[in-house]
């Protein structure tokens, strides 16, 4: 027989003279049984949580053993682990971590003792040390023995749970993560307080969409979030401050990370260049604080953005929401597993009501048994019957007559318990108690009579007493706010330095020897321009070979349009000369570009970057040519048109060219720039979202000002970091007036006052320094005219009042207290909108209906409909219409 027969995949069982080879149990087949066995084991026993109850298995049997041994004192965590160990089939280890990551939720478990920290990712103390009982939440909701379903151990010896009646939304409060065989689970943990308002929301009949709530803090984009399914993702963030220009601060840390990760990965990127960073100190104790001290000369805005780009400060999570469903593995969204657990909640609530009904109308059956039995003296004749059989035939007689006041047939069972009564309770029986006992059963019964007619009422009833008695304390910890995507090009730190060889053609870090030409980065591209009028991007490299006779080289910056290339080249060695002005935004890296007609031996005679579109004068001097007249040729690269880089460009002249020189410097023939104020991300963008801000060019600036009274004004790099609480934000023009109201926090008033923003490169306040001061009201208009309503004082109405700010409040300095706006109490302040504002804001809204036109083009054509004096003064002048349209 061949070999290939003993090991037949198909278990065929055919063979020679060696036997009945269908007893065989071939190889392939125990490995495909085995393996499905143990993988089906891990899957259902291990690694993922159970629909019901929201709990691995390990989970389960630890509540149920600190349930066994709960008296209301601390127990050693070691004494339940071993007590649980008698349930789990595995190590005292497995449980023990299993125990600690379910008091470190802080939600079912009362901890004492060290039980180690999430944030700096310190571990737990020795079971001996620590201690633990249910906490009260986790006794309300998770326990009823008369509602569960039970189940024998491994062993056989002791009964478990199979799943435990949860009365929560256990899974998505708690999340969960597991790796099984062929098979991951990850459900993220969402708020308590959310889940509670989500269920109820349920319960009438409404959609709900929740998002997870992490224990850690930090800031989340929830925009690719799929529910929680296979192939969502979600963009969590450290939230990071500006304590000083040369110190950041580190406050709420990316869920899955610790503050000693956190900080290897920031020292990783510092000693790669990534960033540049003095020292990192952590300072953490109850809450976060890793203070991040900067080197002289480095922004703050640019190094959070790279501390986002190359550090753990940003990390992307993947949900995978995968739970245990009729004994099979079942992928399903978060929104799904809460309408689920919401309806086994109510199912549970029947139960229990379905159970008390049934006690109540028993308790209250046997009392009328009792009452009847003593009232009537059936016990007197008792001695009259010698044996059970003829006792209970006269029992059942004697009750008779009274069978319709009953709820139910008597039975032996009641007939036993009655002839049990001891005679002293029969001698002292009290008809009046026995009523009024009856009365309150009835009550009793009734109620949950009336819980079961309207359960969903009961339901929501049952979770809000549940938000009111745990939620507290357990706001929403994570920020959900749209994130803007970091281009790591523009916020690396340079930390490499580019050379090169122009004669030789060559460029790179390695030549040290030759011409220095800017600090980069390792991961910027370089951009380089040959005499011959070829063009290649390249990534940074020790050594690169470019083409002889560089004229200039550069980091590249994509789809940069506003940096222009002027260009003078001949084509070929006896063709025309032509002039050109382009760009470059986008190239396929290391291929060689040809910015001429593509003769062979072109030549480049004049050459300029222009960051901002500059267009110089220049002088063609030609070569002396018999019969040539004029050798000089004065052009202007003013005069032409910005094209793409394949364009061949303007005729200069058909004649050989000798040299071209410079007559007058370029000035910028691109205006300025548009700005927008993204309100989602808190950051500047040339991509209209958001309130426009205007026309940015030079040393402009914006003026940003903070609910709690901060002045700050920035400059209009897109790198730029805004404060999250800003209720102002406008370009800065320095004959601008700006009207103020806020609350003084110290003298529980309002006060006013109207300034001009002061030019200062530091952020200062403009309010009193309470920390229950605010800013109410700030506005640019010329004559704002403000309504203010009063509450009532001692049942007497105070009559509202229309203030013009011009003729009440002062011009002061912006430090400057101000005036106190009212002696009487404020109950509400709000700004008259100007008539000529109104009507812009209509023609824009019917303009945006109308053509779809751009909101900057919106915004320039209800400047227009704005009187000429005020337009002028918005767009041209001292910008005191203090008004923007999104």
């Amino acid at each position: 027989m061949e070999d290939s027969n003993l090991f037949d995949a198909n278990n065929t069982g055919k063979g020679d003279d060696h036997g009945d080879l269908n007893s065989i149990t071939h190889v392939s087949g125990m490995f495909k049984n085995w393996f499905i066995d143990y993988a089906s084991y891990v899957i259902l026993e291990r690694a993922v949580p159970a629909m019901e109850d929201g709990l691995k298995p390990v989970q389960r049997r630890i509540l149920h053993s600190m349930w066994e041994m709960e008296d209301g004192r601390y127990n050693k965590v070691a004494n339940v682990i071993g007590n649980t160990m008698k349930y789990h089939p595995h190590g005292d280890a497995s449980i023990g971590d299993a125990m600690v990551a379910i008091g470190q939720r802080d939600l079912l478990i009362d901890m004492q003792g060290n039980w180690g920290n999430i944030l700096t990712g310190d571990s737990a103390a020795a079971p001996r040390y620590i201690e633990a009982r249910l906490s009260k939440f986790g006794l309300e909701v998770l326990y009823n023995p008369k509602t569960t379903d039970w189940g024998m151990s491994y062993d056989g010896r002791n009964k478990e749970p199979i799943t435990l009646p949860v009365k929560f939304p256990l899974l998505l409060a708690q999340g969960v993560e597991g790796i099984a065989v062929g098979l991951a689970c990850k459900i993220l943990p969402h708020n308590f307080n959310e889940l509670i308002d989500a269920s109820i929301q349920i319960l009438k009949g409404k959609k709900v969409l929740i998002y997870p709530d992490f224990p850690t803090g930090g800031v989340a984009d929830f925009a690719d979030y799929k529910d929680g399914l296979r192939g969502g993702k979600i963009k969590v963030r450290a939230r990071i401050k500006e304590l000083n220009p040369k110190t950041l601060v580190i406050t709420e840390i990316p869920f899955g990370t610790t503050t000693s990760s956190l900080i290897d990965s920031i020292i990783a990127a510092n000693d790669k260049g990534k960033i540049k960073v003095k020292k990192v100190e952590d300072n953490t104790a109850e809450n976060v604080e890793i203070q991040i001290h900067l080197q002289p000369g480095i922004s703050p805005d640019k190094t959070i953005d790279a501390l986002y780009a190359f550090t753990n400060c940003e990390m992307s999570i993947s949900p995978n929401a995968c739970v245990i469903e009729n004994q099979r593995p079942r992928f399903v969204g978060v929104s799904e597993i809460l309408k689920i657990n919401t309806q086994n909640t109510l199912d549970l609530l029947r139960s229990e009501l379905e159970i008390e009904k049934h006690e109540l109308e028993e308790k209250w059956h046997f009392a009328s048994l009792e009452k009847i039995f003593i009232k009537e003296e059936m016990y007197i004749d008792f001695k009259k019957y010698s044996n059970k059989e003829t006792l209970y035939e006269y029992l059942y007689e004697r009750f008779a007559p009274f069978k319709k006041k009953l709820i139910r047939a008597i039975n032996d069972e009641d007939l036993h318990r009655l002839t049990q009564i001891p005679m002293i309770r029969i001698t002292r029986f009290d008809s009046l108690k026995a009523e009024a006992h009856m009365k309150e059963l009835d009550e009793k019964i009734a109620q949950v009579k009336h819980h079961l007619e309207h359960l969903t009422e009961y339901a929501i009833d049952y979770f809000k007493n549940l938000k009111k008695k745990y939620g507290a304390g357990r706001e929403r910890k994570t920020e959900t706010k749209q994130l803007e995507t970091i281009v790591a090009t523009e916020v690396v730190m340079a930390n490499e330095k580019l050379y090169v060889n122009r004669a030789e053609g060559f460029a790179g870090k390695s030549l040290k020897k030759d011409e220095f030409v800017c600090d980069c980065s390792d991961i910027d591209d370089i951009i380089a321009f040959t005499k011959d009028g070829k063009m290649k991007v390249f990534k940074i490299a020790d050594k690169v070979f470019i083409g002889k006779d560089i004229v200039h080289i550069a980091v590249f910056k994509k789809n940069d349009e506003r940096t222009t290339y002027n260009m003078i080249y001949t084509d070929g060695p006896k063709g025309v000369t032509f002039m050109k002005r382009f760009n470059v935004t986008g190239v396929t890296r290391d291929k060689e570009y040809d910015l001429t007609k593509g003769s062979a031996n072109s030549t480049v005679h004049w050459f300029t970057v222009n960051p901002n579109g500059e267009a110089e004068r220049v002088q063609v001097i030609l070569k002396q040519v018999p019969g040539l007249r004029k050798f000089e040729i004065d052009v202007s690269f003013a005069d032409i048109e910005v094209k793409g880089r394949t364009s061949t460009g303007n005729i200069v002249t058909k004649y050989a060219v000798k040299k071209v020189v410079m007559t007058s410097k370029g000035k910028s023939t691109l205006g300025a720039e548009d700005y927008w104020f993204d309100d989602a991300t808190h950051r500047l963008n040339k991509d209209e979202r958001g309130t426009y801000l205007g026309q940015f060019a030079g040393d402009d600036k914006i003026l940003a000002i903070t609910s709690k009274g901060m002045y700050k004004l920035y400059t209009y790099e897109l790198l730029n970091h805004f404060d999250d609480d800003i209720v102002f934000i406008e370009k800065y023009f320095p004959a601008q007036t700006l009207t103020c109201i806020y609350f003084d926090g110290e003298s529980k008033s309002y006060f006013t006052k109207r300034f001009n923003p002061e030019n200062i490169s530091t952020k200062v306040s403009i309010i009193t320094e309470h920390e229950q001061s605010r800013v109410e009201l700030i506005t640019a208009q010329i004559n704002p005219v403000v309504e203010i309503k009063f509450a009532k004082e001692k049942d007497r109405e105070i009559p509202d009042e229309a203030i013009s700010m011009v003729e009440f409040a002062p011009m002061v300095q912006m430090k400057a207290k101000g005036k106190k706006l009212s002696s009487y109490k404020v109950k509400d302040i709000n700004l008259r909108i100007p008539q000529e504002i109104k009507e812009a804001q209509a023609f824009l809204d019917q303009e945006e209906n109308e053509t779809g036109l751009s909101p900057m083009e919106l915004h320039r054509r209800a400047m227009d409909k704005i009187s000429k004096d005020s337009a002028k003064n918005f767009m041209e002048g001292d910008g005191q219409m203090g008004i923007s349209f999104d």
